[in-house]
């Protein structure tokens, strides 16, 4: 499985970097996953909201298995960040593409507003970081409550730390309970929280 966690500047370290350890724990753990952080187009160096400096594997293969888009500068209206991204429009377009070609989305955080812009949550269950929840309403998605959203093709997560949830909610759903479970002890990680799937 090829996992491409996506790279914006602005972005918030936890919600690329948690799912990007998780996945990396599962292979080491033996599952056939591999994780990447890639950019949409070519970039040396990624500056996180925190100020963290990246150097990404590459631009965005064609064809992973899944795509996790993480937030970051939702709530602020950030130069850079989440809300930058959504408004040049180029990343949502991208995401659309993806979807379309069958290629599964997950986001974390404000990052779901990136999957709420490029119109793949409309009618959808749905959930992103509190400061967002009524713009995500308001974009035609179903807000649920619940810590991760898996509707399928789209998984989305709440806030921040919940990307980890996500991370190890889909390698219990696409790999096994016992690898996920072994990841989340090798993290001394406690999941927690609901996942609504419907």
């Amino acid at each position: 499985m090829n996992i491409a966690i996506i790279l914006y500047n602005g972005f918030d370290n936890l919600d690329a970097i948690g799912p990007f350890e998780v996945f990396n724990h599962a292979r080491t753990s033996g599952a056939d996953v591999k994780a990447g952080l890639y950019t949409l187009t070519r970039q040396e160096v990624v500056t996180s909201s925190h100020g963290l400096r990246i150097q990404p594997d590459g631009v965005l293969p064609s064809n992973p298995d899944l795509v996790v888009v993480p937030g970051g500068g939702w709530d602020n209206r950030a130069k850079k960040g989440a809300w930058a991204e959504a408004e040049r429009g180029d990343l949502p377009e991208a995401l659309a593409r993806m979807h379309a070609d069958g290629i599964t989305i997950a986001s974390v955080c404000t990052g779901g507003m990136l999957l709420a812009k490029a119109g793949i949550t409309n009618g959808r269950p749905a959930v992103t970081h509190q400061c967002a929840l009524d713009d995500l309403q308001e974009s035609g998605s179903r807000v649920v409550d619940a810590r991760v959203v898996d509707d399928g093709d789209i998984v989305t997560a709440g806030g921040i730390t919940s990307g980890i949830d996500l991370a190890l909610h889909f390698i219990e759903r696409e790999i096994s309970r016992d690898v996920a479970t072994q990841v989340a002890a090798t993290m001394e990680y406690n999941p927690h929280g609901e996942v609504y799937e419907r």
